[in-house]
């Protein structure tokens, strides 16, 4: 997977395909909500295995049924196509865990 610099078009066609996410200093971010803390860890889980596969790790945190991701490739110090990947996997996963509470 390309490292090269998403263009302001790729990273505004990958805006609208996930409308959760934001776009805040060189970072992807989304904020999850889940039914409970064992929700949030467990999907925090699955994220884990797909961060494996591509080699490329979000910055996050977990707060009780609170998930918080940044998405960024630090050797290039911008978003690249590694980002928009995880970021399509990550929201896959979210749209596939019936614990997750509506986006507010």
């Amino acid at each position: 997977m390309s490292r090269t610099p998403l263009t302001t078009t790729e990273l505004e066609q990958l805006l609208r395909e996930l409308p959760h996410w934001t776009h805040h200093e060189q970072t992807l971010r989304r904020e999850l909500r889940f039914r409970d803390f064992a929700a949030a860890f467990a999907f925090m889980t699955r994220v884990a295995a797909e961060a494996e596969a591509l080699d490329h790790h979000p910055d996050w945190s977990n707060s009780w049924n609170r998930v918080s991701i940044a998405l960024t490739t630090h050797s290039a110090r911008c978003l690249t196509a590694l980002d928009a990947e995880l970021a399509r996997r990550i929201e896959h996963l979210a749209l596939t865990t019936p614990e997750l509470l509506p986006h507010t």
